[in-house]
């Protein structure tokens, strides 16, 4: 065992040194739990949804422990042992049916405990677009107090990179599934580094060495071990490490099932076993070993319920009592100059946060928003609307109008499918950001709206560029810029009615389903299609987005006292009284305009107040 502890010391002594500013812990945390208990409930559903039955399922048992400053705590157990339920509890985010006491150095999960705590979560949630520098110093500003001037915190996260041995793929981007980017080992290093930033005291991560291979695993585990050497109090979940990672680990849980079957010095669990009728039949990876108790597999051929009552057994009999005595004589030091009076909720400004998730935002999503396929897509419908209508005249003013028709369908689901998608797809980013206290919801929220106007509007005004001129529409611009003005505001509208029912259900499925039968219904109301509709389900044109856009880009191009040519032999007709117009009628104006309006504002509330509820942990 020291042999082992010595050759790790001078594997790390090979690493680049650790930057000053991350030597040491600013801070000690001790932490301390006790008889932690999480159930959940299960519900079964009857006919039309009727619950029929309720129970109570119990994750976790009764798990009592604690972790001293410098030291490192890992957790063991198979899928399902509930090892990443008791991190996040631990972390302070979870909640529900939580019983037994966390507490921090004496105190409870507090907003002071927040800010210098890091949680790296198992999946490593990552912006593709940005490159590794970008994603650190985005955090940094956002992350890191204003006692530190932009200079400093960028200084940090250069630093964070040098520390994690990231500075040869520093300008590369994170990429995705479908985006070649840095590779698995990297993309979790910079995961670390975004919590790192703050120099925490205490560290809560994940499974970070899950799908990576040894020699990376290892890489990721001494720097772990250097910032424990720091002061550090850190916890982990891990998942079959080799044999030298084992030894980096200065306490170990054995968690099975939910109960525990050992808490104690990575270097005696092997002799506790044994004591108890438990040893390897030959020399073995102890991580494994204990994998193989965990799952009721051990050399002696005993039944596997046999063998995980039996452990359970022993660690009530030889562990618990001796435990609890320990975590409660834990001499529990103060967090210095971490009063939650003196401690601000966030480290930043309003405007700080608005400007630096703005410039994060253009860089992240316009190459999605402005995609060739994209492009491509509006160019084709474009050209091809333009041929189609190839300079029609007054005379056909029934093709006039289905072109107009046709303007508020198309940039009536285009930017309600290209919103629909914003919030599922970023909830798990929102969720991780929102629940470490980066920013606020209204700057994130604030700065998603204006980074999107240039994205949103640009698309549209080409589209009716091109589309407006080879059809033949009025031809002065005083009648253009009325029409461009009234799609682009339709455009806004219907975007922030994609933004409320992605926030609403928050699954990109769903949400598109609801999202066709909510257009598809205003469209069929819009006017065009039926102009005789019943008084019962009247009322739908009043909620109708292409309702309200067809009556004002009707009124764009044609004034009650227009004539067109009707009855043949020269006669004219008003085109207020023509049947079709007459329906949804030209006045009014003023009243659509307000009515969007309305909608453009309520839709983005809705969109606002339904986002609240995500990265907020549940009492």
């Amino acid at each position: 065992m020291e042999q082992e502890k010595s050759d790790i010391e001078a594997l790390n002594e090979e690493e680049p040194g650790v930057s000053t500013i991350f030597k040491k812990a600013t801070k000690a945390v001790s932490l301390r739990f006790e008889d932690v208990v999480y159930k959940v409930r299960l519900t079964k559903a009857g006919f039309c949804g009727k619950i029929v039955k309720a129970e109570e399922k119990v994750i976790l048992k009764g798990i009592t422990g604690k972790v001293l400053p410098g030291e490192m705590l890992a957790m063991f157990g198979p899928s399902g042992s509930g090892k990443t339920t008791l991190l996040t509890a631990l972390g302070g985010k979870l909640g529900g049916l939580l019983d037994g006491n966390i507490s921090y150095n004496g105190k409870n999960f507090s907003n002071s405990m927040k800010r210098n705590m890091g949680f790296v979560t198992q999946d490593d949630v990552l912006y593709p677009h940005l490159t590794v520098t970008e994603t650190l110093v985005f955090t940094a500003l956002l992350r890191l107090e204003n006692t530190f001037s932009k200079e400093e915190k960028i200084m940090h996260a250069e630093s964070v990179i040098t520390q994690l041995g990231l500075t040869k793929c520093k300008n590369s981007i994170i990429g995705g599934p479908f985006m070649r980017g840095v590779s698995g080992g990297e993309r979790k290093r910079v995961s670390i580094g975004q919590e790192m930033l703050i120099n925490p005291s205490l560290l809560f991560l994940d499974e970070p060495t899950s799908g990576l291979d040894s020699t990376t695993a290892q890489r990721i585990v001494s720097n772990l071990w250097e910032l424990a050497k720091g002061g550090r109090t850190i916890v982990m979940t891990i998942h079959q490490p080799s044999s030298r990672l084992f030894y980096m680990f200065d306490k170990v849980l054995l968690l099975s099932e939910g109960s525990p079957l050992y808490f104690g010095e990575g270097s005696q669990v092997m002799d506790y076993f044994s004591s108890n009728g438990y040893a390897p039949a030959v020399p073995m990876n102890p991580a494994d070993f204990l994998l193989d108790l965990a799952n009721g597999v051990s050399s002696n051929g005993e039944v596997p319920g046999s063998v995980k009552q039996n452990l359970v057994s022993a660690y009530k009999s030889n562990l618990a009592n001796k435990l609890k005595s320990e975590v409660q004589d834990i001499d529990e030091q103060p967090l210095d100059g971490l009063n939650d009076q003196k401690v601000a909720r966030w480290a930043t400004t309003w405007w700080q946060q608005f400007s630096v998730l703005l410039r994060r935002g253009v860089k992240e999503r316009k190459h999605d928003s402005f995609s060739g396929l994209k492009i491509s897509q509006v160019l084709v419908v474009a050209f091809l609307s333009g041929l189609l209508w190839w300079q029609s005249d007054v005379s056909h003013l029934q093709d006039q109008m289905g072109l107009l028709f046709f303007y508020s369908g198309f940039w009536g689901f285009f930017p309600l499918f290209q919103a629909i998608f914003t919030f599922p797809q970023e909830r798990s980013m929102l969720e991780k950001e929102r629940s470490s206290g980066m920013y606020r919801l209204s700057s994130y929220f604030m700065s998603r709206i204006v980074s999107d106007l240039p994205m949103e509007l640009v698309l549209p005004t080409i589209f009716v560029s091109i589309t407006y001129w080879m059809a033949g529409l009025k031809g002065t611009p005083g009648n253009f810029l009325h029409t461009l003005f009234v799609l682009l505001y339709s455009v806004l509208v219907s975007g922030g009615l994609g933004l409320a029912l992605g926030a609403l259900v928050l699954n990109q499925k769903s949400a598109t389903i609801m999202g066709s039968v909510v257009m598809l219904s205003f469209l069929l109301a819009g006017g065009y299609y039926v102009t005789h509709v019943p008084a019962f389900i009247s009322w739908v044109k009043y909620i109708s987005i292409s309702q309200y856009t067809y009556k004002l880009l009707l009124g764009s191009q044609f004034k009650p006292t227009d004539t067109y040519p009707c009855g043949g032999a020269g006669g004219v007709c008003l085109v207020g009284d023509y049947p079709a117009i007459k329906q949804v009628g030209l006045d009014g104006q003023v009243l659509g305009a307000v009515a969007l309006g309305i909608m453009l504002v309520v839709y983005r509330l809705i969109a606002f107040f339904a986002l609240m509820r995500i990265g907020v942990t549940k009492k």
